[in-house]
């Protein structure tokens, strides 16, 4: 009959909790990074969107001014708010990509930890 050593086993009991506590701090850590990474990102897409407010209000002023020189900036302007589009959709993709990129993560994470 094999007998355990009681030191042995609370050594391992340690190391496990140990592994747990540090798998639950990287955890909080990519939590932490992935929260952020989307905050920056919303922040990009509103001071894109906060831009494009106030060029569209640049552009009625100049349309209802119906002066020429302002009609002509209208076309520079009405230009950048294009561009200011497709930098929202292409951020809004980026989010989307990197949300289901960190959803299958998670899962992947919890699958392996019922292993």
């Amino acid at each position: 009959m094999t007998t355990l050593d009681p030191s042995s086993s609370s050594s391992t009991m340690d190391e496990t909790t140990n592994n747990r506590h540090t798998s639950d701090e990287e955890q909080e850590q990519e939590n932490n990074e992935i929260w952020s990474t989307f905050t920056d990102s919303f922040r990009e897409v509103q001071a894109v969107l906060d831009r494009n407010r106030v060029l569209i209000q640049q552009v009625n002023e100049n349309h209802r001014s119906k002066v020429h020189e302002n009609m002509v900036r209208n076309v520079a302007l009405i230009q950048e708010i294009n561009q200011n589009v497709s930098k929202i959709v292409a951020l809004y993709s980026d989010l989307n990509v990197n949300f289901s990129t960190a959803f299958h993560q998670k899962n992947m994470d919890v699958d392996a930890d019922k292993t």
